[in-house]
Order: structure tokens, then C-alpha cells, then sequence
């Protein structure tokens, strides 16, 4: 799900109408179960993503330390890294390379999707105290 897609369910699910209090009250149950599905959903995402990651990182190293063969180059469709370069200096060209960039790039991406969500879900937690501050609100102005 896309964090665009993310937040307009947010701004749908998220009014309260201030004549229908107590629908919004009820209805905090589905809206957390709602968001807390999606969470689920999306740190799946984010824990698949990490291990593609981790493993092309892996790969990634092999082919700048020159150690993979040619029938793994053939079947990422990459030449062999003729260059000879230090350790000290593979990071260098790990932390450039486009492919591991992409991922990263995902990665953090789906991290802020995550970061959102749980604080929607913070949000959800606390409506019910916010619905009641409203209630008492209304009272006061009311006089009672």
C-alpha cells in the first residue's frame, strides 16, 4: 500500500463529527483493528524488503571482492569488477552502487510508512480521551 493510498483512509477515517460522538467512540475498535492490520501488513513488507537487502549486500560484496564466479555473474547479467581495490575502501563502492541504493531507498521508505502508521495508531489510542474531553467541553458550555 502506498503512503499516499495510507493517508487519505487517514483523512477519511480520522474526522469526528461533533454531533456524532458517540458513533466515533464505538467505531474506535475497527478503526484500530483497521490500522493495526495495515501495520502488520506493512512491517511485513519492511522485514522482506531488509532480507533482500542483506542478501544482495552480501552478493554485492562478493563481486567487488572479485569472488564470485562467472555463472553468478551470468546470472545477474554483470561483467566481472575488473578493478583490484582494498578492503578498507569496499565500502566505498558498496555505498554507491545503484542497486544497494534502490533497496535502501525502499527501505527507508517503507520505515516512514511504519513510523506513520504507528503514530495513526498512537492517535486511535488516544481518541477515546479526546471524544470525552469533548463531552465534558460541551457540557461546560452548556452549564452542566
Amino acid at each position: 500500500m502506498e503512503l499516499s493510498e495510507i493517508r487519505n483512509l487517514v483523512a477519511q477515517d480520522m474526522s469526528i463529527d461533533d454531533t456524532e460522538l458517540d458513533v466515533a467512540s464505538i467505531s474506535i475498535p475497527q478503526l484500530h483493528n483497521k490500522y493495526l492490520n495495515i501495520y502488520l501488513d506493512e512491517k511485513l513488507v519492511l522485514q522482506k524488503l531488509t532480507s533482500e537487502y542483506n542478501i544482495m549486500k552480501r552478493i554485492k560484496w562478493e563481486y567487488y571482492t572479485g569472488k564470485l564466479d562467472r555463472e553468478q555473474l551470468e546470472e545477474y547479467g554483470w561483467e566481472p569488477f575488473r578493478l583490484k581495490i582494498l578492503k578498507q575502501d569496499i565500502d566505498l563502492y558498496m555505498d554507491s552502487d545503484e542497486e544497494l541504493q534502490k533497496l535502501s531507498n525502499r527501505k527507508a521508505y517503507q520505515k516512514e510508512k511504519i513510523n506513520y502508521l504507528d503514530a495513526i495508531l498512537k492517535s486511535i489510542n488516544n481518541r477515546q480521551w479526546n471524544i470525552r474531553n469533548a463531552i465534558e467541553w460541551k457540557k461546560f458550555i452548556n452549564g452542566q
